[in-house]
C-alpha cells in the first residue's frame, strides 16, 4: 500500500455538555480556520447537512455551530454502510478581536464557511512618520 495514499480520518462524537432531545449520534466536524488582514474563516465539513438544517447561535461570544442531517430511512433498510450518519455540533469562544455584529455564514454542498470579521481595532495598519 502506498504511504501517501489518502486515509479517511475517523469520525469524533461530540461530548455533550447537556442532554440531547434526540436520538442518534451528534459528531463533531472537522473545521479549518484561515486569517488575512479582514477575518478569520472557519470551513467545517458537515455531509449531508443543508443550508436549512444548520443553526449557529452568538451568546456571550460563544459561538455554537449545529448541522442537523435528514432522516435516512426513507431510503430503505441499510444492507451495507461505510459511513456513520448524524447530526455535527462545535463550539468556539470569541476573542474581542472578531466584530460579533458582522459575522455571517454560508453553506454550499455540506461545507460551512462562517467569516469572522476582525474589529477595526484589530486589523493591522500603518502609521505614517511625519517630519519635525
Amino acid at each position: 500500500m502506498d504511504s501517501k495514499a489518502i486515509k479517511p480520518k475517523e469520525k469524533k462524537e461530540a461530548e455533550a455538555s447537556g442532554e440531547f432531545t434526540q436520538n442518534g449520534p451528534v459528531f463533531v466536524p472537522s473545521v479549518d480556520i484561515y486569517e488575512n488582514k479582514e477575518a478569520l474563516t472557519l470551513v467545517a465539513d458537515m455531509p449531508g447537512v443543508s443550508s436549512d438544517g444548520v443553526e449557529i447561535h452568538l451568546k456571550d461570544n460563544d459561538l455554537n455551530i449545529l448541522g442537523r442531517t435528514k432522516n435516512e430511512e426513507a431510503l430503505g433498510s441499510p444492507v451495507h454502510t461505510e459511513y456513520e450518519s448524524g447530526d455535527y455540533l462545535r463550539r468556539f469562544t470569541l476573542s474581542s478581536v472578531i466584530d460579533q455584529g458582522k459575522i455571517q455564514a454560508t453553506m454550499r454542498d455540506g461545507v460551512l464557511k462562517v467569516v469572522l470579521p476582525k474589529s477595526e481595532a484589530a486589523k493591522p495598519r500603518q502609521i505614517s512618520v511625519t517630519p519635525e
